[in-house]
């Protein structure tokens, strides 16, 4: 697949056409402006009980433009990379613009905290996967876990391979392009008894292919993931201890961060409004982004509107330390860019770390979630009320399943009852965690 798809090229030609844009935009009379184009091929094959199921080649390419006159904004787009079309978007823009209100908050990034250092991050592993090789692999994947026995179905298994390169440039003389690859497995495995039917998953995912785990595996784990949640029970309503499994955990870590987007922190609609400074978690918690990590699933050396990526302490030990910003959310607040346009990059925790057995033991008598359901988070409030499956502990040792649940409380007192993480860190997405305990949730049977 990575031969039809020339990267090289593919960036030699987004660089120009993002210049032309510029150079355009200048021409038109904008005093600034800026544009972010991609292009990205991608091969996704799925199995269901050995046929083939779906097989989805895709080439998708964009550009954006955006245009200021001085604190009047406009923006329009093309998926054609053409030259007459990237004139056309950015001459749309332009009348766009002239119809916007002034917003002083507006603007490029300042020009100081443009990246000028752009150091391999060794993102970029073409696969060279051709779509028999990847139905024979999704076929070994579901093959495997069907093989197991106790499970009676497939929803099927699939292969996908991607790879994409995104350049981002403006009026300040910034050009730069970034290449990435991704690519993973998955499987979803029916389990029956005599009472009914559970499905569950797994995946690996990575931006080579040769540190993703075996297809067989992978499979395997699916079957074991459904079985173990057969024979499912309710719970009685009652306050008990909460362990999220590592999947779970990262959602959580997601939550805070929506809670210090500069976006809903100047816009009031934030739980989290004004409480930089404030302590959150324990003590013994911190939380960081390492945007310019080796092969890191989200790294980059530059933010979506080319500010330079850096460290970032989000939590420090236990207090909140900083807000996640952009340009333009920093000066609604009064503040500075943290280089968080477009999002944290490769979130990390420092903290003791215990095995699962032990946070079982520590919990004693309580609740390991390891699915959750709907979306009742809102994080203008802070309240969460989910709907849930997992595992009934008694005596510090797993006993059954449980399922038809629903756990509820407070984010911040969700953070401040953080009693325990766990060793089994998941690795697999841009947040790095294992499994939280908390003190204590409503769960409602």
């Amino acid at each position: 697949m990575s031969e039809a798809f020339d990267a090289k090229q593919q960036q030699r030609t987004l660089e120009a056409r993002v210049a032309l844009a510029v150079e355009h935009a200048k021409a038109k009379g904008a005093s600034a402006c800026e544009v972010g184009a991609s292009a990205s091929q991608g091969l996704e094959v799925s199995v269901r009980l050995g046929e083939i199921d779906t097989m989805e080649l895709s080439r998708d390419q964009g550009i954006g433009v955006t245009v200021y006159f001085g604190t009047r904004k406009g923006s329009a787009s093309t998926s054609d990379d053409s030259e007459p079309s990237v004139r056309e978007a950015v001459e749309r823009a332009c009348a766009i613009a002239q119809f916007t209100g002034e917003d002083p908050a507006a603007g490029l990034a300042d020009p100081d905290r443009l990246a000028t250092e752009f150091p391999d991050l060794d993102l970029y592993h073409p696969w060279a996967l051709s779509p028999d090789e990847a139905i024979a692999l999704a076929s070994r994947c579901e093959r495997a876990g069907l093989e197991v026995a106790g499970i009676d179905n497939s929803e099927g298994a699939s292969v996908s391979s991607h790879e994409g390169v995104s350049v981002y440039g403006n009026s300040l003389g910034f050009l730069q392009g970034q290449r990435g690859t991704r690519h993973g497995f998955s499987c979803v495995l029916i389990a029956r008894d005599q009472v009914g039917m559970q499905r569950d998953y797994d995946y690996s995912s990575a931006r080579e292919a040769g540190q993703l785990r075996d297809p067989e595996e992978v499979g395997r784990s699916a079957a074991q993931r459904a079985l173990r949640r057969l024979g499912g029970r309710k719970l009685a309503t009652g306050r008990y201890p909460v362990l999220f499994v590592p999947e779970l955990a990262s959602g959580l870590v997601g939550h805070l961060l929506q809670g210090i987007a500069g976006g809903a922190l100047y816009r009031q609609s934030s739980f989290l409004c004004d409480a930089l400074g404030e302590t959150l978690f324990p003590e013994w918690f911190s939380l960081f982004e390492r945007p310019r990590e080796m092969r890191g699933s989200a790294s980059a050396n530059f933010d979506s509107e080319g500010v330079a990526t850096r460290d970032n302490r989000f939590i420090d030990s236990g207090r909140l330390a900083s807000y996640l910003l952009s340009s333009y959310s920093a000066r609604r607040l009064g503040m500075s860019s943290t280089g968080n346009a477009g999002g944290a990059r490769n979130l990390r925790i420092s903290a003791p770390l215990e095995s699962f057995e032990a946070l079982l033991a520590k919990m004693s008598r309580g609740v390991v979630v390891t699915e959750l359901m709907g979306q009742g988070v809102n994080t203008v409030t802070g309240d969460y009320s989910r709907g849930a499956a997992g595992f009934w502990v008694e005596n510090g040792a797993i006993q059954y399943p449980v399922e038809g649940f629903t756990i509820a409380g407070d984010l911040r007192r969700m953070f401040a009852s953080l009693v325990g993480i766990g060793d089994d860190v998941d690795r697999r997405g841009n947040v790095h965690s294992g499994s939280w305990l908390l003190e204590e949730m409503m769960v409602a049977g």
